[in-house]
């Protein structure tokens, strides 16, 4: 079972997919700007993140399968208005479910979506390292505060505002019955997820996305940076790039309101066509 959010408002339609290891709650802050500004707003956990059921596999095929079948299962496949919105992994599944449904999603805002050339040297190092410290991420916690204050007293997280951050502690955590607090989305399955990233095919199927696309990152990111960015927007056919100065690659959780802009007015006549 993958989980939903439902953040309510009314207006066209915009669709938030999550980042490895998040969850759709972390999307709050963002959510709450979009919704004050006319948009009715959903959210989602991918497998084995969040309330979201566990997966045999964490293949990125899979969490496209995840967004086609909770864009389907809320009404808007085709919809002419809908915004898909994707952050890191949430973008590449994303694009990856575009290539294969041409007519799923009207519109996709990616930022920073892992998608590597077939012949990037540093992009399977950069997943190991991910994978090795995902596994030695600590678990457990006392309470949702002491979790908090450890998040942001150091990297990477305390880039996140303090109300996206206290919804990644809030509803990443769950109550383990035993007096502590255990992440939802496991080390183990963050650890496969990242595994998975370069094998994802997404960067042989850009070509194939017919789908609008705004391809956003930020200045001072080290993930997806501009030089990236502008490769994955040379590869769409239909695509235009926004860099953000002075974000990294969480940029949804660091500057919420300047990332709602954007995906409120995504698609210019910049567009290539």
């Amino acid at each position: 079972m993958i989980t939903t959010h439902d953040w309510g408002g009314t207006g066209a339609p915009v669709l938030l997919a999550h980042a490895t290891g998040f969850h759709g709650r972390v999307w709050a802050p963002v959510a709450e700007h979009l919704v004050a500004a006319g948009r009715r707003v959903w959210s989602f956990d991918f497998r084995g993140h969040g309330d979201s059921d566990p997966s045999e596999s964490y293949a990125w095929q899979g969490f496209a399968d995840d967004a086609l079948a909770v864009t389907a299962q809320l009404g808007l496949a085709g919809d002419p208005d809908l915004v898909a919105a994707g952050h890191s992994k949430g973008g590449a599944a994303l694009l990856l479910g575009a290539a294969r449904e041409p007519r799923m999603y009207a519109h996709i805002w990616a930022y920073e979506p892992i998608i590597f050339p077939p012949f990037s040297e540093t992009a399977p190092e950069a997943n190991n390292l991910l994978s090795e410290t995902a596994r030695r991420r600590r678990s457990e916690w006392p309470s949702r505060d002491t979790a908090y204050d450890r998040y942001a007293s150091r990297p990477p997280l305390n880039v996140m505002t303090p109300e996206a951050l206290r919804a990644y502690v809030d509803y990443g955590l769950r109550d383990g019955g035993d007096g502590m607090f255990v992440l939802k989305c496991t080390p183990e399955v963050e650890a496969r997820a990242y595994e998975m990233a370069t094998q994802n095919g997404a960067w042989d199927v850009l070509p194939d996305v017919q789908t609008p696309v705004v391809i956003a990152c930020g200045e001072a990111s080290h993930s997806v940076g501009p030089e990236l960015a502008t490769q994955l927007v040379d590869r769409l056919p239909h695509a235009r790039l926004e860099v953000f100065a002075g974000l990294g690659h969480f940029g949804p959780m660091q500057d919420p309101a300047a990332i709602a802009a954007s995906i409120l007015c995504p698609f210019t006549p910049s567009l290539r066509d």
